[in-house]
């Protein structure tokens, strides 16, 4: 009992002299956190692309210049045809049959998409390192891969919203939620 008491005693002492010490300490040092964003800051985040081509940077690319790409920074993880392994597949499948194969060709609504993810998050090591041309031209041999797009397509800012997906319209559209509207 007198041991429990002794240390109560001196964890108040402890205590006692840490508070009489705060006078003295400094103001905390601040990190930035909830300090305003400067266009700069802001301008490296917003790249994301929507569906009808918004947030597409200037750039072009051909089916020509994808292969070449996609040999040298894709086709180890995704296959020399797209077929996948070890990264998913790309190319062929089908929603319809089962199981479902959920491909670029077979899946994605929208080409705009593909464009947005690849710039966003490939290669998987080095992601946002592949500049707007080598982006669409990748996305242009990845469509041509899936028969979307043909040999001699060449995509931009303006062509790649135009191209129209085999699975458009396999999503419920419009969409039902009434916070949409």
């Amino acid at each position: 009992m007198f041991m429990r008491k002794q240390s109560i005693i001196f964890g108040l002492a402890v205590a006692v002299v840490g508070c009489a010490g705060l006078s003295s300490i400094e103001t905390p040092q601040r990190y930035g956190l909830g300090t305003p964003l400067s266009e700069r800051e802001l301008a490296a985040w917003n790249i994301d692309v929507d569906i009808d081509g918004q947030g597409l940077p200037h750039g072009r690319g051909t089916v020509a210049q994808g292969k070449a790409i996609y040999v040298a920074k894709c086709a180890s993880c995704h296959g020399p045809k797209g077929e996948g392994s070890p990264a998913l597949r790309l190319v062929g499948g089908s929603v319809k049959a089962l199981p479902a194969v959920k491909t670029v060709g077979s899946f994605w609504p929208y080409a705009t998409t593909l464009y947005d993810y690849v710039y966003r998050a490939m290669p998987w090591d080095r992601p946002q390192s592949l500049t707007p041309d080598e982006v669409y031209a990748v996305s242009a041999y990845v469509l041509f891969m899936n028969g979307i797009v043909p040999e001699s397509a060449a995509l931009d800012q303006t062509s790649l919203p135009k191209v129209r997906m085999p699975n458009r319209d396999g999503f419920t559209s419009p969409d039902p939620r009434p916070d949409t509207r």
